[in-house]
């Protein structure tokens, strides 16, 4: 009997094995969330290494350098529009970097705030503004690496986890839960890096119509930015009291980004897809249908 074409097609409902993994991992992070001990902030929170005040403006420095979260965001948006305009981008990847993007400008305006005026309620701001972005990188992260589904799981779930745990600290105190949304998205981002490289070491494509930005030097990028916030007043006093720890801090957190928008302001990651694909010779920034289903 022939089967009519209107007949809606089912989605597949089995978890692939690395959707399953994740799902675990996010609900391990879940347990060990409502079971981890309390964690106060420290008596120093707001204390940094440089609290000039430059021009009329207080902690100057530590204002100023969120400049580059505002730039990036914009210009992500930019591109991410031109893209959108050209038909040159998955859903999944377009949504994730929407996020992501508008995330930077949240950061800017959350730490720029918090750095004028730092006390509490301005702090959870600048971490309401992180976690957005955090939640688009991490989505990105997932699609290159598993998918759509899996991107859209862990977008709503590091938001909403988010959201829990910066409620939980402004309620509570108890920074742990943040601690752990920030520390087991770095998890994630290591793991999916590592599955990167070792695809490419053994000549492995990326998944079809992917960005192909390099997870690893996101990661890099990142735990730069983590050194020299730790390192905060030993690089203030490094430099002879011209830059402190925390405003680098900024830049290199900023430069994470950039993979992101330097894979959306070239014409070419569909092309390099996969090995011998069949739309090879096709305009360079498009995709056949049956990428975009993916």
């Amino acid at each position: 009997m022939h089967r009519s074409s209107n007949a809606p097609s089912a989605a597949p409902l089995r978890l692939s094995r690395r959707e399953g993994a994740l799902c675990a991992a996010l609900l391990a992070c879940l347990a060990v969330a409502l079971a981890g001990p309390f964690v106060a902030a420290g008596a120093q929170a707001h204390a940094y290494a440089d609290q000039r005040t430059l021009w009329g403006l207080p902690h100057a420095m530590d204002v100023l350098t969120n400049l580059p979260f505002a730039v990036l965001g914009i210009a992500g948006l930019a591109r991410l529009a031109a893209r959108l305009r050209e038909g040159a981008l998955r859903g999944a990847t377009a949504g994730a970097a929407g996020v992501f993007f508008t995330g930077l400008l949240l950061t800017a305006a959350g730490s720029a705030l918090y750095h004028w005026q730092p006390h509490g309620i301005t702090l959870l701001a600048d971490r309401a503004g992180m976690l957005v972005a955090f939640a688009g990188m991490l989505a990105l992260a997932v699609d290159e690496r598993i998918g759509a589904r899996a991107a859209a799981l862990t977008a709503v779930a590091v938001l909403a986890g988010g959201w829990a745990a910066l409620r939980s600290w402004g309620i509570t105190g108890n920074l742990w839960p943040w601690g752990l949304v920030q520390g087991g998205g770095m998890l994630l981002l290591l793991a999916l890096a590592a599955d990167a490289a070792r695809d490419r070491g053994a000549g492995r494509a990326p998944l079809p119509g992917r960005l192909g930005f390099s997870l690893a030097a996101v990661v890099g990028w990142y735990a730069l930015a983590k050194l020299l916030e730790a390192g905060d007043a030993a690089v203030f006093a490094a430099t002879s009291q011209c830059v402190s720890g925390h405003s680098l801090k900024h830049l290199a957190a900023a430069m994470a980004a950039w993979p992101v928008l330097s894979a959306l302001g070239h014409r070419r990651y569909f092309a390099r897809c996969e090995r011998g694909t069949p739309w090879r010779g096709r305009r360079e920034g498009t995709m056949p249908p049956s990428a975009e289903a993916k």
